[in-house]
């Protein structure tokens, strides 16, 4: 199914796409999977984050709800300071996780909540994470350029400063929320394709600051949603 959004934290027509199990059982619960995106609108150019979720059937086998909502300028899950069309932590937290709670039957505690992504929405779903820990159960990034020191890749558009870059820097986000994120691994570093040194960085960090994860140094894989790591991120979320 997909739901078109009108919002002011958007710029223009955004998607909420969502695939659900073949039967829930009445009054049941379910947690919900977030796919979330890396390119801009309905681009398709890194692979499609549904196509793979059907042909995996993943709702079905982690009797899961999936979600892969789009955004209207490249996603970095970070909010604009000053460019109110470009909130996209806003519109992700306030707009697409109630839109699914009160529509579908979602869990509506932390840990029915599950971010999954790549690249650059692979430091969305650990930014997510990290300045909503109380919102969000566990993510996990694979390929993802964690260890970014300034905006790159058309963060620096989304961020706009400096400073406000510095408000979702991953490295930053670990130190200020080591001792909320507890004794559970919470996070997963996976794979490589692009980013291998920047996620061996990120899991020396988690190390010095003594934060539980989980780290998986490969195999090499092509960077791509399509490529075969989709299974493995989301079995750990759920288990």
């Amino acid at each position: 199914m997909s739901h078109k959004v009108e919002c002011a934290f958007q710029l223009k027509q955004t998607e909420i796409n969502v695939l659900l199990p073949d039967k829930i059982p009445a009054g049941k619960r379910l947690p919900t999977l977030y796919l979330l995106p890396v390119e801009a609108g309905t681009n398709r150019v890194w692979g499609d984050a549904m196509k793979e979720a059907r042909q995996l059937d993943l709702a079905n086998k982690l009797n899961v709800i999936c979600v892969y909502p789009t955004f209207s300028h490249l996603p970095w899950y970070a909010d604009h300071p000053t460019d109110k069309s470009i909130r996209q932590e806003s519109y992700f937290v306030k707009v697409v996780v109630p839109f699914i709670e009160s529509n579908y039957p979602a869990k509506k505690e932390r840990d029915g909540r599950m971010l999954l992504g790549f690249s650059k929405s692979g430091w969305g779903a650990w930014s997510l994470l990290l300045r909503h820990p109380e919102t969000f159960g566990r993510a996990a990034a694979w390929d993802s350029p964690l260890a970014l020191e300034r905006g790159r890749y058309g963060l620096e558009t989304i961020a706009a400063t400096q400073e406000n870059f510095e408000r979702y820097k991953i490295f930053t986000q670990l130190k200020n929320q080591a001792a909320v994120l507890g004794p559970n691994s919470r996070l997963i570093l996976m794979g490589h394709g692009n980013f291998q040194e920047q996620t061996r960085q990120t899991h020396d960090w988690m190390r010095s600051l003594k934060i539980a994860h989980e780290f998986r140094d490969g195999p090499d894989r092509k960077h791509h949603w399509n490529s075969g790591w989709v299974m493995d991120a989301a079995q750990w979320l759920l288990k």
